[in-house]
């Protein structure tokens, strides 16, 4: 069983992004082919005609950039490179080649809002105030006191700025002190990124997914960040724990410049036909302005993605309300959706905290590939996977060990890829060891185990996306929501001739949901509905869920 292929003769479809299923590949855990307890870009292209048979349409690949590692390949020291534990670029070139055959996109993930502290730039940079690359990065003098310029926090963790004894200045991070914040009201910066980003273009990536990309300016005033008080914090974009939720983030991020910045980065991209790009919106108090600024007409990003669903709780009315705010905020944008990824507790531990995990898995999936946007799987999603539960001596994540015990970082969702429940760590590695653990609780679910259910999430996966593509509706078209039931999500999807109505139990209880006044509706065949309406009402069971076509 393979994805959707392409034929080489059909005209290019340069929109083939908007609606599209993403698969994202964590490259350290997915397949360790070398068996030195990592994985590589070997491994996953041995893996790929697993990935194309789930029916997507492209793959993102995480970083796999030369790099020290402290944030595992989101701290680039050679953004031309592959980092040698992944591979090389022959490696690389291979498994483009590969996934391009089985009809999959390929996008790679684009850290430059900061580098490693060990890339050149910042290595030239700090050695003195004077050099061809002294302001290629944020640099500050201290306050009169000696503190730092202003009162901006680091996400990981105390402030963003760190003392640098060669320059006796202060760099910014938003990150790890190890991640100094590139300036990019250097142009000669902005284009150096650009150069690199060509590079890759030219390779043949199809795309690009932005890190961070509302972080690439901070103001050059260096004005503090105004407090937020206790009773209005959002944790979306930080965990409640940290003290980075106590300032609404005005001047370090989302500033107005980086919309000129976007335009220069979407005319490269636009000399490649067919290329595409997702950012990675981290803003709390802003997120959807953001998206709808950074996404709006065809000169900015192709799409986004904010932390709505990443967070916040699996309640139909924080559903209803983030769908409607999308539509009313953005009408022109584009949003890509995503319940799980490498930087958030897993969905299926995240929103279920008990009860019955694999309906709670097959009705999340259905509703992710049936409301509007493109989407992001996240390896290990399609098996129901778990977040692991890993102790304080296993944690490699610099965020987890920071804030340990109540938050314990991003280890627990990027433990390895388990292919076969009864081989040694999963099938993932032949080494007697994994950079991660394997949790005994996944093997149940690893692939072999699924596909010999045929009532398996894994199976579900598949025929749901199967499904999504058999209704062009799903994947282009418009939504609208509807008044349901208390714990009920309900919407209409309607394009290319097509109305559909979906109707989802998200409650623990059985509801009996009327259909709305003067609608028709018959089922429409989805994967694992077999519920039909009865004078007018859709009963539905616990995490029960409905899609029809509208007469």
């Amino acid at each position: 069983m393979t994805g959707p292929k392409t034929n080489p003769d059909a005209p290019l479809d340069k929109n083939w992004w908007r609606g599209a299923v993403i698969y994202q590949i964590y490259p350290r855990s997915f397949q360790d082919h070398n068996g030195d307890g990592i994985g590589d870009l070997v491994g996953i292209t041995e893996r790929l005609d697993y990935v194309a048979g789930l029916g997507v349409d492209a793959i993102w690949l995480s970083p796999f950039f030369t790099s020290p590692m402290k944030d595992f390949g989101y701290d680039v020291s050679n953004y031309r490179d592959v980092d040698p534990i992944f591979g090389t670029l022959g490696d690389f070139d291979r498994l483009l080649e590969k996934a391009h055959s089985l009809g999959l996109k390929v996008i790679i993930d684009q850290v430059i809002s900061h580098s490693s502290d060990k890339h050149p730039w910042f290595q030239e940079s700090r050695q003195a105030r004077d050099n061809p690359r002294h302001d290629w990065y944020v640099w500050a003098n201290p306050n009169p006191d000696g503190t730092p310029p202003n009162n901006w926090l680091s996400i990981f963790g105390g402030s963003a700025w760190t003392w640098d004894s060669r320059r006796m200045q202060y760099y910014l991070h938003n990150f790890l002190a190890s991640q100094p914040d590139l300036n990019f009201h250097n142009p000669d910066v902005q284009d150096a990124l650009l150069a690199d980003m060509r590079f890759w273009l030219e390779r043949g990536v199809d795309g690009f997914r932005l890190d961070t990309v509302n972080f690439y300016f901070a103001s050059e005033g260096l004005e503090s960040n105004p407090v937020v008080k206790p009773e209005d914090f959002n944790a979306s974009t930080a965990p409640a724990v940290n003290p980075y939720n106590f300032q609404e983030h005005l001047y370090d991020k989302s500033r107005p410049e980086n919309l000129e910045f976007l335009r220069r980065f979407r005319a490269l991209l636009d000399e490649f036909p067919g290329r595409t790009s997702v950012g990675e919106i981290g803003d709390s108090q802003h997120q959807l302005e953001v998206m709808a600024q950074y996404t709006a007409g065809e000169d900015r990003l192709h799409m986004a993605y904010t932390f709505d669903y990443l967070g916040g709780a699996f309640d139909a009315g924080h559903f209803r309300k983030s769908i409607d705010m999308t539509e009313a905020q953005a009408p022109d944008g584009w949003i890509c959706l995503a319940f799980s990824n490498h930087d958030v507790v897993r969905h299926a531990s995240r929103w279920m905290a008990s009860g019955d995990r694999e309906a709670f898995s097959r009705l999340a999936a259905t509703l992710l590939l049936t409301m509007r946007g493109s989407v992001c799987l996240y390896q290990g999603e399609e098996l129901g996977l778990t977040e692991a539960e890993l102790s304080y001596e296993d944690l490699v994540d610099p965020y987890g060990i920071e804030f340990w015990p109540e938050f314990k970082g991003r280890d627990g969702c990027r433990t390895p890829m388990v292919w076969q429940s009864n081989a040694h760590l999963g099938g993932f590695t032949t080494a007697p060891k994994a950079w991660l653990p394997v949790p005994a609780a996944h093997l149940g679910h690893a692939v072999d185990a699924e596909e010999k259910r045929n009532d398996s999430v894994l199976h579900h996966y598949r025929a749901t996306l199967a499904f999504r593509h058999q209704h062009p509706a799903l994947s282009k078209g418009s939504i609208k929501t509807l008044d349901a039931p208390e714990n009920v999500l309900m919407f209409t999807r309607e394009g290319d001739g097509e109305r559909l109505l979906c109707i989802y139990n998200m409650g623990t209880a059985s509801v009996d949901v009327p259909l709305p006044l003067g609608i028709g509706c018959h089922p429409a065949g989805a994967p694992g509905v077999t519920v039909e309406p009865v004078n007018g009402v859709v009963s539905l069971g616990p995490l029960g869920m409905f899609i029809g076509r509208l007469d």
